[in-house]
């Protein structure tokens, strides 16, 4: 299921996927995987992404959350 919400805290803070996998030192691949919900990421990278992003990294397990958001959204 997409994370919508995570797409919308990249493209706010107007980075690529590109850009956001540079600075969490994964492959571009593994981000799209993430946003398109197809991978869930470990603690060790969710916190990296929260970090660059400004969220909490535990928002990644969240599962309602993520459905609700992408209902909204």
């Amino acid at each position: 299921m997409k994370r919508v919400w995570l797409i919308n805290y990249r493209k706010n803070k107007k980075m690529s996927q590109e850009e956001l996998a540079c600075k969490c030192d994964v492959k571009q691949m593994t981000i799209s995987s993430i946003e398109n919900g197809t991978r869930r990421p470990s603690p060790e990278l969710a916190k990296k992404i929260a970090i660059v992003l400004d969220f909490d990294w535990t928002k990644f397990y969240e599962e309602n959350t993520v459905n609700q958001e992408e209902e909204e959204g």
